[in-house]
């Protein structure tokens, strides 16, 4: 507040003394005859206004009156002026030059007997103001406040008039983000005018081009992610790079469905309830502090790891609800400032851990038993479901530990400590009851669907399979109706997104760009005459980051590891060392990116961490888990005589 002076105003026929008041930046107010008038200021127009109780400011006297007016607000206009409190339809705010007046009773104002209505049910006066004339009291006494000089003070005048329509506000532009959109489309071009290298088709260098103007896109968002996707696979129609039934391919692939049932599972757990009450079980035990409860989050599913082995239906159909369930319990919430609370350091944490407990076990990671198989085609040598859990135990545990406090200090949670929270949470169980017919049968769908997910390799029935019978029961029960469903529009985005992505980087290797990029990376290294060791390292490096071009473990697994395998081999790296240490890093990788794994879409879909950081902390934590696997790793393998 900058300053508070009287002025006189000359107001529908009558002088009035108002006590102006600024307040910077924006609002500009008066307070005349025990009232509150709240005029909004944008640019110096006035926007609009609302009358406010003296007494009681959270009160309005009256509804919203918007400025410049209109003619169907004149009856507003009009019974708000014969009250003193603003002006009819053309009037100018005036200082006035003579002598101080006397404020005059608001009943001398003609309007007045005429306008006030003892009516209680007027939809534009939904108070009654006879009964709250008390608040308008007229003034007797000469004021003892100065007028000030007019020269200094500011004219406020309305914008419309009673003969001329205002033009109505412009609307804000609902369109793409510009820049952003130039910056995608101005990668594509580039790339697109740029000549193929020797040993790349003119397709596959298109397809290229397309990719990464989608990914750009996606980085930037011009448009929401499925938008900017949906235009990457029509770009690739429309050029002829890839036909329509190409370019749609992915969409009948099963991992992008296993995401989009998460999040109809997630809707389940939170409207019967069931997700809340597991919240509130681990609060009471965990949650006296926001690390304790993230290492019981992360602990957790990494025993789960080796007995359900997608990640996405780990991910999504467990503990997105669950992590979803805490952090909305804990106060932190998408949309409302809160997110920073609990919410985007559990959901970053969650993923990144996710990430680690599968590359601990063969069965963790649907991709894993094609590296051992991969693995055995090359070299004739075999890794077993013991072989591997052995040698990424100790490294494995020590990223579990060391990823969540990492994050904790570099991306913290507002809340750390809440001693009080598990005798909170205890009586929020004792209050919630005894569990609900359909909390029981969004248990027992869950434990269905998660013993399909365990004993589907037996019964012959894949994870997404399994997920559709359970929500199929959903369905059936009415737990969760198919407008709800509908209703998931993160679900069907991330459907889109994530499919287009796959296609496209099916084509690329099915296009050969993949393999001429593997070859091109070994002739590279090996024509360095570098030790094992240095080549070795800047084929790990090479064969990790470049993820950034898959949305898929198992396509770059299928594309790069056996060529990545066959040169370490040949440049003398110990052949099952690189093999395991190559599977190990095809689940690492999944972390640098929203896409690289099926728990990505999953976790980031859910909306608590932006895009920039998802990025900026999945590059970091790579480089901490390379440092830890290689690191702390190379030492328990050379302990354990893997070289």
């Amino acid at each position: 507040m900058t300053g508070a002076r009287w002025r006189s105003f000359q107001i529908a026929g009558g002088v009035f003394e108002a006590q102006q008041t600024w307040i910077q930046p924006g609002p500009l107010s008066y307070r005349i005859f025990g009232t509150h008038i709240d005029r909004r200021i944008t640019n110096k127009r006035v926007e609009f206004a609302r009358v406010f109780s003296y007494r009681n400011p959270q009160t309005p006297l009256t509804t919203i009156v918007p400025f410049p007016t209109r003619k169907s607000d004149l009856q507003a206009i009009k019974r708000m002026a014969s009250f003193g409190l603003t002006s009819s339809l053309n009037h100018r705010f005036r200082p006035l030059s003579a002598t101080t007046p006397r404020l005059p009773n608001p009943k001398s104002v003609p309007s007045v007997k005429s306008v006030v209505n003892n009516s209680s049910n007027d939809s534009t006066n939904p108070i009654n103001f006879p009964q709250r004339r008390d608040h308008i009291q007229p003034i007797t006494k000469k004021p003892t406040f100065l007028l000030p000089s007019p020269k200094r003070e500011p004219i406020i005048t309305a914008s419309a008039s009673a003969a001329s329509s205002p033009a109505p506000p412009q609307q804000p532009w609902q369109g793409a983000a510009i820049q952003p959109l130039l910056a995608s489309i101005a990668t594509g071009v580039i790339l697109w005018l740029v000549p193929a290298p020797s040993g790349v088709s003119r397709i596959a260098w298109q397809l290229l081009s397309i990719f990464l103007a989608t990914i750009v896109g996606i980085i930037t968002q011009p448009l929401p992610l499925g938008a900017v996707a949906l235009m990457g696979l029509g770009a690739c129609v429309l050029t002829k790079t890839l036909t329509f039934a190409a370019a749609f391919s992915a969409f009948g692939d099963p991992i992008p469905w296993l995401i989009a049932l998460a999040f109809f599972f997630a809707r389940g757990f939170i409207k019967t309830g069931f997700g809340n009450r597991i919240a509130y079980q681990f609060v009471s035990l965990f949650g006296s502090s926001s690390l304790g409860l993230g290492y019981s989050l992360v602990f957790s599913e990494a025993l789960l790891a080796p007995a359900i082995p997608s990640v996405s239906a780990r991910a999504g159909g467990i503990f997105l609800p669950l992590v979803k369930s805490l952090c909305v319990a804990c106060g932190s919430n998408v949309g409302d400032g809160t997110e920073n609370k609990l919410g985007s350091w559990l959901m970053l944490t969650c993923f990144q851990t996710s990430v680690i407990s599968s590359s601990m076990f063969l069965t963790a990671m649907a991709a894993n038993p094609l590296a051992a198989n991969l693995t055995l085609n090359t070299i004739n040598q075999t890794i077993g479901w013991m072989d591997w859990a052995k040698a990424a135990i100790v490294p494995g545990l020590v990223s579990l530990i060391v990823v969540p406090l990492l994050l904790y200090v570099i991306y913290p949670p507002q809340v750390k400590s809440s001693p009080d929270a598990p005798k909170l949470a205890r009586e929020k169980l004792e209050m919630m009851g005894p569990m609900s017919k359909n909390e029981i049968i969004m248990a027992g769908t869950l434990l269905l669907t998660v013993g399909l997910w365990i004993f589907g390799g037996v019964l012959n029935v894949d994870a997404v399979t399994a997920a559709i019978l359970g929500l199929s029961v959903l369905l059936i029960t009415g737990v969760v109706t198919w407008k709800e469903c509908l209703a998931e529009a993160v679900a069907w985005d991330t459907l889109t997104w994530f499919a287009a992505l796959i296609a496209m980087a099916g084509y690329l290797n099915k296009y050969g760009l993949i393999s001429w990029f593997s070859q091109t990376v070994v002739k590279f290294v090996g024509g360095l005459g570098l030790s094992w060791q240095l080549s070795f390292g800047i084929l790990v490096l090479l064969y990790f980051y470049s993820h950034y071009f898959f949305a898929s473990g198992a396509a770059h697994i299928g594309a790069m590891f056996t060529a990545f395998l066959s040169v370490a081999s040949a440049l003398g790296t110990p052949p099952y060392l690189g093999a395991i240490v190559l599977s190990f890093l095809s689940n690492l990788m999944g972390g640098i990116t929203h896409y690289g794994i099926g728990s990505a879409p999953v976790f980031y879909g859910a909306g608590y961490v932006p895009l920039a950081k998802w990025w900026g902390y999945g590059f970091l934590i790579s480089i901490v888990n390379l440092f830890i696997w290689l690191g702390v790793g190379g030492a328990w393998w050379k302990f354990i005589g893997l070289w």
